[in-house]
């Protein structure tokens, strides 16, 4: 395994530089995790990053990801220095998001153009094989989503033993089997639309039919829920299977305030 700076448990959530999300910044600090994961695809603008920054201390900060269609190589160059001069070893870059009849050539583009971040401070978010060598070949590791602890051995087969491999997982803080499925079911469900991601399913064994009717089996297999410990327990298997790091992806089935009670929940349990 890599030696890195984020422990074995993060947090994965979407914040922007309102007042509420930089006190949620400070609460996950303040709790321990070692590590938040900006939801990409909720990312208002490269500014949040530097504001996230700097109204906290010490959490490390990772943009997972950053979709190449979105931004320049630029920006993202310039931002990455930006914080690395006021907090140094804060922010990593997570790319992702080529989309397109050649990804790996638009990534391959994008990362020649990005200039000032150094290689071990690079992350690709792959998934097919092709993608993982090219997290492996250009840059520090890879973040994986929605995939199993069997496909973490896989990931980390053609990754190798020296590069990171972090995976973000979903989590209901919900013992009630019924409805942490029916939680979890209701976020997974739109992934297999994706062409992208049903691949990624299928490589990891799953069928249409699965694809389509979300069996409980399927739902267990890529959501943890059920108490701390149980959740604790299924995250693990990532570890024990070759990740070195895993992003709790809190879903509570409401839109609202970050989970910052469903963290502190967890923290004494993932944390200890």
């Amino acid at each position: 395994m890599t030696s890195h700076q984020f422990g074995p448990f993060g947090i994965t959530t979407g914040l922007d530089s309102s007042p509420e999300s930089l006190a949620a910044a400070l609460a996950a600090e303040e709790l321990g995790y070692p590590a938040i994961w900006l939801s990409g695809g909720r990312l208002p603008g490269l500014q949040t990053i530097v504001d996230l920054v700097g109204a906290t201390t010490s959490i490390n900060f990772v943009s997972g990801i950053l979709s190449v269609d979105q931004y320049r190589a630029e920006d993202v160059s310039t931002t990455y220095a930006s914080v690395e001069a006021s907090a140094p070893g804060r922010f990593t870059v997570g790319l992702g998001g080529a989309h397109g009849p050649r990804p790996l050539a638009t990534l391959n583009t994008f990362l020649d153009a990005l200039d000032g971040v150094p290689q071990e401070r690079r992350l690709l978010a792959a998934l097919g094989p092709r993608m993982l060598e090219l997290a492996r070949d250009r840059s520090a590791g890879a973040y994986p989503f929605l995939i199993t602890p069997s496909y973490s051995a896989q990931a980390r087969t053609v990754l190798g033993p020296d590069k990171l491999l972090a995976v973000s997982h979903l989590v209901v803080v919900e013992t009630d089997a019924e409805r942490a499925r029916a939680i979890a079911r209701n976020t997974i469900g739109f992934f297999p639309r994706l062409p992208g991601y049903a691949a990624s399913l299928k490589r990891q064994g799953f069928t249409d039919a699965e694809l389509e009717q979300l069996p409980d089996h399927l739902i267990d297999a890529l959501a943890a829920w059920g108490t701390p410990a149980d959740v604790k327990a299924k995250l693990s298997e990532h570890l024990d299977a070759g990740a070195d790091h895993v992003a709790i992806n809190v879903i509570t089935g409401v839109t609202g305030p970050q989970p910052i009670e469903q963290w502190r929940a967890l923290a004494g349990t993932l944390l200890e």
